[in-house]
């Protein structure tokens, strides 16, 4: 999760508070270089094209989903009690998806929502032994075959608890995260490092069985084109270190020693090469007017079933709620040739 307010110093990044500086916890930093941003035009576009709207519209309408398709969809929530007084479920009726992950829902216990009970027949919650912390849920209108709230050889299930939900599904795994933050002054990086160690080989062991889908807060920009201001951010802000970032390519293309491992594909990225298009846009400093954010919400597909993918999309409108946007996909269920097995 991105960097918060001043009541969460330790899991801040670094925003650009103006043209020139960039914030890191609660210290500035002057860049030599000024930076200028571009000013907002009266379309209500930021620079890097996205809205630059900073309440929930109050008419939400999306395109139905692609017949066959299951739509599953991904919001770091910032608070579910927050995020209800401000249009969460405006959003949830809107879209209407099959999946509904959340993460850092903050809920001390397993709410009672007639409006998300009646609409998602399936609820898991994964709640942090920190009070008002954390936290991941997946909302399925589908009944999974078994259901995993660990991380598997992880020292410290406490530590996993609330960061983590696994759904197994007929021809899928789905996997919902919110990664820990590497911490002010990366002061928790290690921690990240072994989650991310353990994660790896989970992950991998999943993919052997049959494909994974991996969704939520990643709370990692993989390359430089994930969030505004790269060069500043480089090993000094969590979310874009040499180890996060490596860890991350790992996944996706595995080095020679993983062996067998198979390839996973970062959607969005995918269908989206050079679009710098953010997730997450602090409430601090007008980032959101201004464009300046970072790509930490995603997909992440085994690469044998990214052909059946027929959406993958950052709802950018939705903004307000949050400090985050959605992220949605559509995904045939089942191989896009009936019949023929996995590749």
């Amino acid at each position: 999760m991105p960097p918060k307010r001043a009541a969460s110093s330790s899991k801040r990044k670094a925003e650009s508070t103006s043209d020139s500086e960039e914030v890191a916890g609660d210290t500035k930093k002057t860049s030599k270089k000024k930076v200028a941003a571009k000013p907002t035009d009266d379309t209500g576009v930021a620079p890097n094209g996205q809205p630059n709207n900073k309440m929930l519209p109050q008419n939400i309408t999306f395109s139905p989903k692609v017949e066959g398709t299951w739509r599953i969809a991904s919001w770091n929530i910032c608070s579910l009690a927050s995020s209800q007084k401000k249009g969460f479920q405006n959003y949830v009726e809107a879209e209407d998806p099959d999946i509904l992950i959340l993460t850092e829902t903050k809920v001390n216990d397993q709410p009672a929502d007639p409006a998300l009970s009646s609409r998602f027949p399936y609820r898991y919650w994964s709640i942090s032994e920190t009070k008002t912390y954390a936290g991941t849920a997946i909302l399925s209108k589908h009944k999974p075959l078994s259901v995993d709230k660990t991380l598997p050889g992880h020292p410290n299930p406490g530590y996993v608890k609330g960061r983590i939900i696994t759904l197994e599904f007929e021809n899928y795994y789905l996997i919902g995260t919110y990664v820990p933050n590497a911490g002010d002054k990366l002061k928790t990086l290690s921690s990240k490092n072994l989650w991310n160690q353990h994660f790896e080989t989970y992950i991998r062991d999943l993919d052997k069985k049959k494909p994974v889908i991996w969704a939520g807060d990643l709370n990692v920009a993989p390359t430089s084109i994930d969030l505004t201001n790269p060069k500043p951010n480089w090993n000094k802000t969590p979310g874009y270190t040499e180890d996060e970032t490596r860890a991350f390519a790992n996944i996706l293309n595995p080095p020679n020693e993983a062996g067998d491992a198979g390839n996973f594909v970062d959607v969005w990225r995918k269908r989206h090469p050079s679009d710098r298009h953010y997730t997450y846009f602090s409430y601090r400093f007008n980032c959101r007017t201004k464009g300046i954010g970072w790509r930490l919400d995603m997909f992440v597909l085994s690469e044998r079933i990214v052909d059946r993918v027929k959406t993958c999309e950052i709802r950018s409108e939705i903004y307000g709620a949050s400090d985050h946007c959605p992220i949605v996909l559509e995904i045939s269920p089942a191989p896009v040739s009936s019949g023929e097995p996995d590749a």
